[in-house]
């Protein structure tokens, strides 16, 4: 063979192997090829390898069939009751029309994330701030909802939306601290207040038990005493006599029986000194 000849077989190869890198494609197993031949659709291909016809077909999309995550957020949006708030929020989704998500709309994930930021004002928009930061769960039921119905046609599968943060601002975040913590403390004290009628209730009820039983009482009194003596550190007080009389103890202890008869003595000693009249 001539050098002509063999020029001419080398660009014969270097012709028919670019063309071949040009036909085979590979997808992976979570892609699908979009392809058309002269700009109309002629099917999906993948996963692995598949040709497509070089300068008349072409891949137009790579669609990931896996499931994707999307931020998006709205700012210094206001609430039902007019309070700015940011809100940022995750959305899962998924492809599960192909030729839908690349047919019916020009760009699938730009328009997913409007779409989204779209339903998140309106969410907001009417929702009052006490349920925007206690009631999360309804929320994203109701954004997933919204966002589904956009996005219906577009072969696309809206699986969750979740709340990650509401933003308020700070002179309304010292507010409702306050607000919070006056709660607590009226709480508090309502939790005080019933626990005063309860003991009240209680007193009441055992006067009512010692009241036609001067035993009962006065055992008690005996175990009060008792129970304050017995622990080895006890103090003693000084109290009325009427006190330890009211409680029966007088004559127990021998305190007032005591005081009793030096006060007795001391009347018989001031009558035998008065001189007869």
């Amino acid at each position: 063979m001539d050098s002509f000849t063999l020029m001419v077989t080398g660009v014969i190869l270097i012709v028919v192997i670019a063309l071949l890198s040009m036909a085979i494609k590979i997808a992976n197993q979570w892609e699908r090829a979009v392809v058309l031949f002269l700009g109309r659709f002629v099917g999906i291909k993948g996963p692995g390898l598949f040709l497509i016809v070089p300068f008349l077909s072409r891949v137009a999309y790579w669609i990931d069939l896996r499931v994707i995550t999307t931020a998006f957020n709205a700012e210094q949006t206001l609430t039902k009751d007019t309070v700015p708030v940011n809100v940022d929020a995750v959305l899962f989704w998924q492809v599960v029309d192909v030729e839908k998500a690349a047919l019916e709309v020009k760009d699938y994930r730009d328009s997913i994330s409007l779409a989204s930021q779209t339903a998140l004002r309106d969410v907001i928009g009417k929702t009052i701030l006490s349920d925007m930061l206690t009631g999360r769960e309804a929320i994203d039921e109701e954004l997933q909802r919204l966002i589904g119905n956009r996005v219906n046609g577009w072969g696309i599968k809206i699986l969750s939306v979740e709340i990650r943060d509401v933003i308020i601002p700070g002179p309304l975040q010292d507010a409702m601290s306050m607000q919070a913590q006056a709660e607590r403390e009226r709480q508090a004290r309502v939790i005080l207040g019933d626990s005063e009628r309860q003991i009240a209730e209680k007193f009441e009820q055992a006067a009512k038990s010692y009241e036609n039983n001067p035993t009962a009482l006065h055992l008690r009194a005996m175990n009060m005493l008792y129970e304050g003596l017995k622990g080895g550190q006890s103090t003693i007080v000084i109290v009325p006599s009427s006190a330890l009389e009211t409680m029966s103890l007088g004559d127990t202890t021998g305190t007032i029986a005591l005081a009793k008869t030096i006060a007795k003595e001391k009347k018989d000693y001031m009558g035998h000194e008065q001189p007869p009249q």
